[in-house]
């Protein structure tokens, strides 16, 4: 990102968002930096069932993209890779620097904008987010910046919520079982997505477009699971039911490779 530069409209509302929402986060965050296996998204779905990680990282650069409190970039710390974190929210950051020094693991963390990163061409082997620049930062402006970062063969991986999530869910309502059994809103013309109780933008396209975009940007689509929730799973997150979940993917992830 380029630091003179103001930023866009729907960045800087979710800057401010985030730093509202990062107190909310740090117990989350240290509960997942102290983790033994990496879980992903709001069911604490088991690293083994959905393999979002290479078992082996030895050597890799790494970057987070949407890091948060960056319990993933200590994930692949600990895989033996050499991660980098960037994130829109400087009070995430400070909870992030916060458990680093806990856990006694350093790695780079960067303030910023993970539609405009400040890194070089090629820079990285992998890119990984969970929610982050998935689901807050525009497609049409993270995914070819991500191409961009990655070296020719890099993978990126990405969790967000699911299409049918999305669908299920009225625009006025992020509460308790806010997920229906029917469809809210169209599928055609989705993007950006504001709801009527917070400032934070979200962005969301349907399958489609977004392998359009994703080849467009330079990618081969290598993976798209539907995450299916396992029988006795929990949230804290109140606007999808278990009952929900394990009917209809309430988070999908995308795996994909830069083309050599």
């Amino acid at each position: 990102m380029k630091p003179d530069l103001p930023l866009p409209e729907h960045v800087q509302r979710n800057r401010t968002a985030w730093d509202e929402y990062a107190a909310q986060y740090a117990e989350p965050g240290r509960k997942n930096w102290a983790a033994s296996e990496p879980t992903w998204g709001i069911f604490s779905v088991p690293e083994s069932r959905l393999r979002l990680l290479p078992e082996e990282m030895t050597g890799m650069d790494a970057v987070e993209l949407g890091c948060g409190t960056a319990y993933v970039s200590a994930w692949m710390a600990r895989r033996g890779a050499r991660p980098v974190g960037i994130d829109n929210s400087p009070k995430q950051l400070e909870t992030a620097q916060a458990l680093q020094q806990e856990h006694g693991l350093d790695f780079p963390l960067h303030l910023g904008n993970a539609e405009s990163t400040p890194f070089e061409d090629e820079s990285f082997d992998f890119a990984i987010s969970e929610y982050g620049a998935a689901i807050w930062c525009d497609p049409y402006q993270w995914i070819p910046e991500a191409a961009r970062i990655l070296k020719p063969g890099g993978q990126l991986v990405f969790l967000g919520n699911g299409l049918l999530l999305m669908l299920a869910t009225p625009p006025e309502a992020l509460d308790e079982d806010a997920a229906t059994t029917r469809f809210e809103r169209p599928l055609f013309g989705m993007h950006r997505f504001e709801w009527t109780d917070t400032e934070a933008v979200e962005f969301h396209l349907p399958h489609g477009k977004m392998i359009a975009l994703l080849r467009d940007a330079g990618f081969e689509i290598e993976e798209l699971i539907e995450v299916e929730v396992p029988h006795g799973s929990q949230t804290t997150y109140p606007y999808v039911t278990l009952e929900w979940a394990q009917q209809w993917p309430c988070e999908e992830v995308w795996k994909v490779r830069k083309r050599r």
